[in-house]
């Protein structure tokens, strides 16, 4: 079958890297794509934010089946249009990829559905959310009600980082995404990631991951898209995984039906594990990024076969394998990301990496030059990754192989996986 890919990160360089192993898979092509992904599949450069550029390439090769990375094509509704083209996607339709699109959309689901989360409140103007933080106790979790790419978020631990949150989202900063706000109680516990494939009716446990968000080492500094995660968490055991999936999954696609937009595709809950159990903190709807990469490192199952059973709604009798292996995921990125940063700094020694034994180095923001170099295009820009018999095996090995890595205008965690 001749596959599409959508994308152009390390997420969807290692969706195309696991897709490349499956002999159902005759052809893959990845929009836009990057050089590393350029290894395993065709790239082809349209823009993915135009619904009709990526109807009108699947039409011309003939793709049978359609896989969204990244969340803007989902909350676009390209499901619904090309599934009208009868073209098989992999991802739920626009109006079940509002579980991402609006927070205050998911936090509707979890009242409908029971599903435990942060307590909060919704506001759309600026002085009533200023009088409102003046009013409560510190710290509290301020968010942009829609896609701000994973940058809305904010935890203010004074009424002065509060009260500059709010004046942020509000003045523009996150354009219409933070035209509404979410107050919500800060939880207390650690940070999980669960992803569950699921098929409108059915859903079965991918497996679970935990990233670091924060920029700098000991988790300070302010959110990014992620700089670093490893799978599997030792936080999470079978009884909480059977948990998670009960008390949240479950009662999530449960009120998804109920609403007429059944979920298919990868729901991927972001969880806080307190004292009272594991609480939803958000939801996304596509693999996430860095976690993706960890976990096409991990699985043993043909994925492809995965992804079919999930669109042809027939994942009631699929099992799903992974590997026991830990996987780990660090991110090197643009000095200045999350903030402002230089591109096209020449970037050495990838290739070095790559001959490293179960070392994968999975582009995530590179270009080639005029020179024929590859160099850097964005803030995240590498994702090396390493499998290995657990966490601290395979964190050895990452940070050894790193250092072959030339890249003078580059950055990353020293600390993940600790």
């Amino acid at each position: 079958m001749k596959v599409l890919v959508l994308g152009n990160g390390a997420r969807e360089h290692a969706l195309c890297w696991a897709l490349s192993n499956s002999p159902l898979v005759t052809k893959i092509l990845c929009a836009p794509g990057n050089p590393g992904i350029s290894e395993e599949a065709e790239c082809i450069p349209i823009n993915i934010n135009n619904n009709e550029e990526i109807l009108e390439l699947s039409k011309n090769e003939n793709v049978d089946i359609v896989i969204p990375g990244p969340e803007i094509p989902l909350v676009n509704g390209i499901v619904d249009l090309l599934n009208q083209n009868n073209i098989k996607t992999f991802g739920p339709s626009k109006a079940a990829a509002k579980l991402e699109g609006s927070k205050n959309f998911t936090k509707e689901v979890c009242k409908a559905g029971n599903i435990p989360t942060a307590n909060y409140k919704l506001f759309s103007n600026q002085q009533e959310a200023l009088n409102y933080i003046n009013n409560i106790s510190l710290p509290i979790v301020i968010k942009a009600d829609g896609l701000a790419a994973g940058k809305g978020v904010v935890i203010a631990n004074t009424i002065e980082e509060a009260s500059e949150a709010v004046k942020d989202s509000f003045s523009g900063k996150f354009g219409e995404a933070g035209d509404r706000i979410l107050i919500e109680e800060h939880l207390n516990g650690i940070e999980a990631s669960f992803f569950a494939l699921c098929d409108g009716l059915t859903a079965i446990p991918l497996t679970n991951a935990q990233d670091h968000k924060r920029v700098g080492d000991g988790d300070t500094g302010p959110n990014t898209g992620g700089m670093g995660a490893f799978s599997p968490t030792p936080h999470l055991n079978e009884e909480m995984n059977k948990t998670i999936m009960s008390d949240i999954i479950y009662p999530t696609l449960y009120e998804m039906n109920k609403r007429n937009t059944p979920f298919q595709g990868i729901l991927y809950a972001g969880l806080m594990l307190t004292n009272d159990g594991p609480k939803l903190i958000e939801y996304n709807v596509r693999f996430g990024d860095p976690e993706c990469q960890v976990i096409m490192t991990r699985i043993k199952s043909n994925l492809f076969e995965a992804i079919i059973a999930a669109t042809d709604h027939t994942l009631e009798n699929f099992n799903l394998r992974f590997y026991d292996d830990a996987s780990m995921t660090v991110v090197m990125a643009s000095e200045g990301y999350p903030g402002k940063y230089k591109k096209n700094t020449i970037i050495k020694g990838i290739d070095k990496v790559n001959k490293i034994p179960n070392v994968k180095v999975f582009h995530a923001g590179t270009t080639i030059n005029k020179s024929g170099d590859i160099v850097s295009n964005g803030g995240r820009v590498l994702s090396i990754t390493a499998k290995a018999k657990d966490i601290k095996a395979a964190r050895k090995i990452i940070y050894e192989a790193i250092k072959n890595i030339e890249w003078q205008e580059g950055f990353y965690r020293k600390d993940i996986g600790k």
